[in-house]
């Protein structure tokens, strides 16, 4: 009975909706559809693509999470956030730049700087390149 009075008060109150939500929680209700007609020994597999699906048209609209059943709101949002750290930590990883340096030359770089205090980088960096270290004179004046 509950059902039937709910259903109701769903169908008088949809002409007041927005069209981009409605559409919204019509693809989110196909979605589910097709995840339930893929469904393998009586459980729905959820894929990637569902899952990236959902969580964009949450991004889009939040209010989907009103219409989901296959999946509670509180898993769609822990994807959501899952996604966003992911996103995060790909940007903040280290994209080449200047070659790491052995420790042991950087040690020979600081130890030539203290016991001759008149060389600057550049003569650093030529004792350095006759010694046979392939270094450029920046990196000799980071360690300086």
């Amino acid at each position: 009975m509950i059902a039937l009075i709910r259903f109701l008060l769903t169908i008088l109150t949809s002409p007041f909706k927005s069209k981009s939500r409605l559409e919204a929680e019509n693809a989110a209700l196909r979605q589910q559809l097709v995840v339930l007609q893929r469904k393998v020994k009586g459980r729905g597999e959820i894929s990637n693509g569902d899952r990236l699906f959902f969580v964009q048209l949450y991004r889009w609209i939040p209010s989907i999470l009103e219409v989901l059943t296959i999946i509670q709101p509180e898993t769609l949002v822990r994807w959501h956030r899952a996604g966003f750290r992911r996103y995060w930590r790909w940007t903040s990883r280290r994209r080449g730049g200047r070659q790491q340096i052995p420790t042991e030359l950087c040690a020979l770089i600081r130890r030539m700087s203290t016991e001759n205090r008149l060389w600057g980088a550049p003569r650093i960096h030529g004792e350095l390149l006759k010694l046979g270290f392939e270094v450029s004179q920046s990196t000799v004046a980071k360690w300086h």
